[in-house]
């Protein structure tokens, strides 16, 4: 038998070395992570009364995941959990909008099968005062207005067909739509991913801003913007589709104005990972097209908090001028003072959407930054985090590694998109990191195979025609017997 070169020896040494690294590695995060679970993170100072989560849970094929589920929590002053209420009793089923009323009670938005369930809950008792279902399986944002309206984000998941995504006015005392706003009557039909598309828009939020004045969050198309109730026009817009230097997918935009009136956008920027804040300037808020862009005014990004956030779906500017932000995938809500310093924490698992404190309202609207004299791009700091402690996330780690050379733009881009959705699929005991290295592991296995079938290649052949030939053999022997 001819002895193999040393350096095949040597270069199979090496990936066997890597490969165990790999999945020693992987095993030992996992050993010193905590699966998330309900309970307190870093609390510097106690919040100014309760705070109302929602956590959308985790789903497979329509039934959710066990472990994973969907909840409404309320969360105390030193963030430790209050009460939680599951909703009804279907497996499948999404908790998105919560909003405080006045009274004390709570305006919930809970998807069930193929419905959406929209209902009055009563923390104190548990019950729910009223309900109302409307036919579309995704809604995320329902708010009630002028006493007896419900405003809806009207997410329509829609396939080989024109888009219904609309935005619309249910009047609960008539029991019928007053009015009704359709992306497709204000929208080129190649924006975004298509009119036709299953998901065109994705709708997830609207707010009722000033008199028949409504926010709007079109979150495939990657921008904000105003429409007028009396004129069904676009008054601002924030973003454009595509540019996701701006925002990218973003959640659950609040309408702030500063001191002297400049209009201002303080939104979850989910897929840059990311809370921004922009200013309008320049034209007083004129109208456009939607285009993102109008012939007097821009917006300038005034401040923004970043690392350490996976896909953050809510942010809240609270009047004490700190900002109350979900940082959906790492399951948390945090607390950050303007200069990214995390004063409060709490965890509510699997994949938090909304909170707000109760005490505020709905969108309680404080302080812009130019009223405080901050701004800037700020990091993230003094929070327990979620994930493995000490080590940085897969986006930073591949943005270092990558740094300068021409595969940086999409490997970082990968490992952003990794990031964000290995939560969703990996056992709830394995950090993001640990399945990584896992997944590493098995692509330098994979690779390894291919390149031993390869260089191997010709012995393999002969083994495969010595069989075939020993079957032929047999088979032809066993008939002349």
């Amino acid at each position: 038998m001819t002895a193999l070169p040393a350096p095949r020896w040597l270069a199979r040494g090496l990936l066997g070395a890597l490969v165990a690294v790999l999945v020693l590695a992987s095993g030992a995060m996992t050993l010193s992570y905590d699966t998330p679970r309900l309970g307190a993170g870093a609390v510097e100072s106690p919040a100014d009364g309760t705070t109302v989560v929602t956590s959308q849970g985790w789903h497979a094929n329509g039934y959710s995941l066990p472990g994973r589920p969907a909840r409404l929590a309320g969360v105390g002053p030193n963030a430790t959990t209050e009460w939680t209420h599951d909703g009804p009793a279907d497996t499948e089923q999404w908790f998105y909008d919560v909003d405080p009323l006045p009274n004390g009670t709570l305006l919930v938005v809970n998807p069930v099968p193929e419905t959406t369930v929209v209902y009055e809950y009563d923390p104190e008792t548990g019950e729910r005062l009223w309900t109302e279902r409307f036919d579309l399986p995704d809604v995320h944002d329902v708010d009630l207005i002028n006493g007896d309206e419900l405003l809806v984000a009207g997410i329509n998941y829609d396939e080989d067909r024109v888009s219904r995504d609309s935005v619309f006015v249910y009047n609960r005392t008539r029991e019928a739509v007053t009015w009704e706003w359709h992306f497709e009557d204000h929208y080129p039909e190649d924006a975004g991913p298509g009119v036709r598309a299953k998901d065109w828009t994705h709708v997830n939020d609207v707010d009722k801003i000033g008199d028949g004045e409504y926010l709007v969050s079109p979150r495939n198309l990657d921008q904000v913007i105003v429409v007028n109730r009396s004129t069904d026009e676009i008054e601002m817009a924030l973003g454009s589709d595509g540019d996701h230097e701006t925002m990218y997918e973003q959640h659950n935009p609040t309408y702030l104005e500063s001191e002297d009136g400049t209009p201002t956008i303080l939104v979850a920027d989910s897929e840059n990972d990311r809370v921004v804040e922009y200013e309008r300037t320049g034209d007083g808020g004129e109208r456009t097209n939607g285009s993102g862009a109008s012939a007097d005014g821009e917006w300038e990004r005034v401040w923004s908090v970043s690392g350490g956030l996976n896909w953050p779906r809510d942010a809240d500017r609270l009047p004490n001028g700190n900002t109350l932000i979900v940082d959906s995938m790492n399951h948390r809500v945090v607390e950050v003072t303007p200069d990214g310093e995390v004063v409060w924490e709490t965890f509510v698992p699997w994949a938090t959407y909304d909170a707000e404190r109760a005490v505020h309202g709905d969108e309680p609207g404080g302080p812009t930054m130019a009223d405080l004299g901050a701004g800037g791009d700020r990091e993230l700091h003094g929070a327990t985090g979620s994930g493995v402690p000490g080590v940085r996330s897969v986006p930073a780690v591949a943005a270092d590694l990558t740094r300068g050379t021409p595969a940086a733009a999409p490997v970082v881009r990968a490992a952003e998109r990794w990031h964000h959705v290995a939560p969703w699929f990996t056992p709830r005991w394995l950090p993001t990191w640990s399945a990584t290295l896992l997944g590493a592991a098995l692509a330098v296995l994979l690779g390894w195979g291919v390149g031993e079938a390869v260089y191997q290649r010709e012995r393999i052949l002969r083994r495969v025609g010595d069989v075939g030939e020993a079957v032929r053999d047999r088979a032809f022997g066993s008939e002349g017997n």
